[in-house]
Protein backbone atom coordinates (compact mmCIF):
# COMPACT_ATOMS: atom_id res chain seq x y z
CA UNK A 1 0.00 0.00 0.00
CA UNK A 2 1.01 3.64 -0.71
CA UNK A 3 0.34 6.60 1.41
CA UNK A 4 -0.75 9.22 -0.77
CA UNK A 5 -0.14 12.88 0.62
CA UNK A 6 -2.53 15.25 -1.97
CA UNK A 7 -2.60 18.87 -2.44
CA UNK A 8 -1.37 21.97 -4.16
CA UNK A 9 2.07 23.52 -4.10
CA UNK A 10 2.67 24.94 -0.89
CA UNK A 11 0.75 22.50 1.12
CA UNK A 12 3.97 20.69 2.79
CA UNK A 13 3.38 17.53 0.62
CA UNK A 14 7.39 17.05 0.56
CA UNK A 15 8.48 17.77 4.00
CA UNK A 16 5.53 15.72 5.77
CA UNK A 17 6.42 12.68 3.02
CA UNK A 18 9.79 12.43 4.05
CA UNK A 19 9.42 12.81 7.73
CA UNK A 20 6.42 9.53 7.33
CA UNK A 21 8.18 7.57 5.28
CA UNK A 22 11.04 7.80 7.84
CA UNK A 23 9.06 6.56 10.68
CA UNK A 24 7.63 4.27 8.58
CA UNK A 25 11.13 3.01 7.40
CA UNK A 26 9.47 2.79 3.95
CA UNK A 27 10.84 4.92 0.45
CA UNK A 28 9.64 8.05 -0.29
CA UNK A 29 8.99 9.70 -3.90
CA UNK A 30 8.09 13.11 -4.83
CA UNK A 31 5.65 12.59 -7.88
CA UNK A 32 7.47 16.53 -8.98
CA UNK A 33 10.59 14.46 -9.86
CA UNK A 34 8.92 12.45 -12.30
CA UNK A 35 7.93 15.25 -14.07
CA UNK A 36 9.48 15.76 -17.86
CA UNK A 37 11.71 18.37 -18.51
CA UNK A 38 9.19 19.83 -20.93
CA UNK A 39 6.68 19.99 -17.76
CA UNK A 40 9.52 21.31 -15.79
CA UNK A 41 10.52 24.04 -18.11
CA UNK A 42 6.53 24.96 -18.19
CA UNK A 43 6.54 25.50 -14.73
CA UNK A 44 9.64 27.02 -14.21
CA UNK A 45 8.21 30.22 -16.27
CA UNK A 46 5.29 30.13 -14.52
CA UNK A 47 3.17 28.74 -17.34
CA UNK A 48 0.51 26.35 -15.69
CA UNK A 49 -0.04 22.71 -17.02
CA UNK A 50 -2.95 21.23 -18.97
CA UNK A 51 -4.17 17.77 -18.52
CA UNK A 52 -2.42 17.02 -22.08
CA UNK A 53 1.01 17.96 -19.89
CA UNK A 54 -0.15 16.00 -17.26
CA UNK A 55 -0.74 12.84 -18.78
CA UNK A 56 2.87 11.38 -19.19
CA UNK A 57 3.55 12.72 -16.01
CA UNK A 58 0.79 10.91 -14.06
CA UNK A 59 1.84 7.45 -16.16
CA UNK A 60 4.76 7.90 -15.15
CA UNK A 61 3.36 7.94 -10.76
CA UNK A 62 1.03 5.01 -11.95
CA UNK A 63 3.94 3.02 -13.30
CA UNK A 64 6.07 3.76 -9.91
CA UNK A 65 2.87 3.02 -7.36
CA UNK A 66 1.51 -0.14 -9.28
CA UNK A 67 4.19 -3.06 -7.64
CA UNK A 68 2.37 -1.50 -4.09
CA UNK A 69 -0.31 -4.05 -3.40
CA UNK A 70 0.46 -5.27 0.51
CA UNK A 71 -1.73 -4.13 3.48
CA UNK A 72 0.65 -2.19 5.20
CA UNK A 73 2.37 1.02 4.32
CA UNK A 74 5.16 0.36 1.72
CA UNK A 75 6.10 3.89 0.35
CA UNK A 76 4.96 7.28 0.84
CA UNK A 77 3.84 9.49 -2.27
CA UNK A 78 3.49 13.27 -2.77
CA UNK A 79 1.54 13.64 -5.41
CA UNK A 80 -0.91 17.07 -6.15
CA UNK A 81 -3.24 14.93 -7.74
CA UNK A 82 -5.80 18.04 -7.66
CA UNK A 83 -8.74 16.47 -9.98
CA UNK A 84 -10.51 13.66 -8.70
CA UNK A 85 -9.87 11.82 -12.49
CA UNK A 86 -6.50 11.98 -11.58
CA UNK A 87 -7.25 10.31 -8.41
CA UNK A 88 -8.89 7.76 -9.51
CA UNK A 89 -6.53 6.59 -12.18
CA UNK A 90 -3.77 6.61 -9.75
CA UNK A 91 -6.23 4.41 -7.83
CA UNK A 92 -7.10 2.00 -10.53
CA UNK A 93 -5.34 -1.59 -9.27
CA UNK A 94 -3.52 0.20 -6.56
CA UNK A 95 -3.81 -0.04 -2.79
CA UNK A 96 -3.67 3.91 -1.47
CA UNK A 97 -4.04 5.38 1.65
CA UNK A 98 -5.49 9.29 0.85
CA UNK A 99 -4.49 11.97 2.45
CA UNK A 100 -5.23 15.50 1.67
CA UNK A 101 -3.29 18.30 3.37
CA UNK A 102 -5.33 21.59 2.61
CA UNK A 103 -4.48 25.50 3.53
CA UNK A 104 -5.90 28.63 2.63
CA UNK A 105 -4.25 30.12 -0.71
CA UNK A 106 -2.73 32.91 1.75
CA UNK A 107 -1.18 30.39 3.90
CA UNK A 108 -0.19 28.47 0.52
CA UNK A 109 1.50 31.77 -0.90
CA UNK A 110 3.59 32.86 2.13
CA UNK A 111 5.00 29.33 1.97
CA UNK A 112 5.54 29.89 -1.58
CA UNK A 113 7.18 33.29 -1.04
CA UNK A 114 10.07 31.29 1.07
CA UNK A 115 10.54 28.16 -0.90
CA UNK A 116 13.62 27.70 -2.56
CA UNK A 117 15.29 25.60 -5.03
CA UNK A 118 12.02 24.28 -6.54
CA UNK A 119 11.10 24.62 -10.26
CA UNK A 120 8.22 24.99 -10.27
CA UNK A 121 7.12 29.37 -9.73
CA UNK A 122 5.06 30.24 -6.92
CA UNK A 123 2.81 31.77 -10.21
CA UNK A 124 1.44 28.73 -10.78
CA UNK A 125 -0.37 28.53 -7.28
CA UNK A 126 -3.33 30.50 -8.33
CA UNK A 127 -3.56 27.74 -11.61
CA UNK A 128 -3.90 25.00 -9.03
CA UNK A 129 -5.80 26.14 -6.73
CA UNK A 130 -8.32 26.71 -9.77
CA UNK A 131 -7.93 22.94 -10.53
CA UNK A 132 -8.10 21.44 -7.00
CA UNK A 133 -11.13 19.39 -7.01
CA UNK A 134 -11.25 19.07 -3.20
CA UNK A 135 -11.57 15.64 -2.11
CA UNK A 136 -14.63 14.09 -0.05
CA UNK A 137 -13.57 10.40 0.72
CA UNK A 138 -10.32 10.84 2.68
CA UNK A 139 -8.95 12.50 5.20
CA UNK A 140 -8.40 16.22 5.21
CA UNK A 141 -5.23 17.80 7.31
CA UNK A 142 -4.85 21.24 8.07
CA UNK A 143 -1.45 22.42 7.00
CA UNK A 144 -1.37 25.27 10.12
CA UNK A 145 -0.12 22.67 12.37
CA UNK A 146 3.41 21.44 12.68
CA UNK A 147 4.65 18.52 10.22
CA UNK A 148 5.47 16.39 13.10
CA UNK A 149 2.30 16.68 14.79
CA UNK A 150 0.66 16.14 11.16
CA UNK A 151 2.37 12.84 11.11
CA UNK A 152 1.82 11.74 14.11
CA UNK A 153 -1.96 12.14 13.18
CA UNK A 154 -0.96 10.24 9.72
CA UNK A 155 0.38 7.59 11.94
CA UNK A 156 -2.39 7.44 14.08
CA UNK A 157 -4.98 7.40 11.45
CA UNK A 158 -2.97 4.25 9.18
CA UNK A 159 -3.12 2.41 12.78
CA UNK A 160 -6.70 2.83 13.47
CA UNK A 161 -6.99 1.95 9.12
CA UNK A 162 -5.25 -1.26 9.40
CA UNK A 163 -6.18 -2.21 12.59
CA UNK A 164 -10.17 -2.02 11.48
CA UNK A 165 -8.87 -4.10 8.12
CA UNK A 166 -10.70 -7.35 7.83
CA UNK A 167 -9.59 -8.37 4.26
Amino acid sequence: MIVLLMGPMGSGKTTVGRLLAERLRVPFLDADDLHPKTNRDKMAQGVSLDDRDREPWLMAVRERILPYRGKGPEGVLACSALKARYRDFLSEGTRIQWFYLKGDQELLGERLKGRQGHFASPKLLTGQLADLEEPSNMTWIDIRLDPTIIVDGVLKELEASHDGHTG
